[in-house]
């Protein structure tokens, strides 16, 4: 036999299932119906309403809250980088890996500009990469030398694409240097 979960967005449904449920309490308890009970009918229906709507409301969090702890693991904890960028290249967002490859805390690099990032040598190749990702709204790619203050870091292949509805840069970065070795 199947469970077959209870439509709670139609309020007609709601009201006959949550009075078969006051009927059965009514029933167990021995109620007489007199004429003053229509008042405490009427309560109670609306009580066992709000009970069900607030089950299901904990329902609904408790999914909610699943798919954010599922999400979190994978954006943090992902083998690449990924980083969100305004229009400016400064770090709006970025996961540890994305931190790891910047050789900083996650935290001091929000709201860096990644462009300080890039070694001098790849610099040309990123600002062009980045131009073409906010002019054609379509995924570009790129590799570069992350590196700074003379320092290399590692050589990297971006990809990245725009989103609609903020304007941010959605970058994702994968250190390639092992492959270049």
């Amino acid at each position: 036999m199947q469970y077959e979960e209870p439509d709670l967005t139609d309020p007609r449904k709601l009201r006959q299932q949550a009075e078969e449920k006051l009927k059965a309490k009514q029933e167990k308890a021995g109620f007489e119906d007199l004429d003053a009970s229509r008042l405490v009918h009427e309560l109670q229906v609306h009580q066992i309403e709000l009970e069900m709507q607030n089950e299901e409301l904990r329902q609904a969090y408790d999914t909610a809250e699943t798919a954010l702890k599922k999400y979190t693991m994978l954006y943090d904890l992902a083998p690449m980088g990924y980083f969100t960028l305004d229009s400016n290249g400064s770090i709006c967002e970025l996961n540890f890996t994305g931190a790891d490859l910047l050789d900083d805390k996650r935290f001091k690099l929000i709201n860096s500009n990644l462009k300080l990032f890039i070694s001098e040598d790849s610099r040309p190749v990123f600002n062009d990469f980045f131009k073409k990702v906010f002019s054609s709204h379509a995924k570009e790619s790129c590799e570069v030398m992350l590196g700074y203050d003379n320092k290399p870091l590692c050589q990297v292949y971006m990809e990245g694409i725009v989103t609609d509805e903020d304007q941010k840069c959605l970058l994702s970065v994968i250190d390639i240097s092992a492959f270049r070795r």
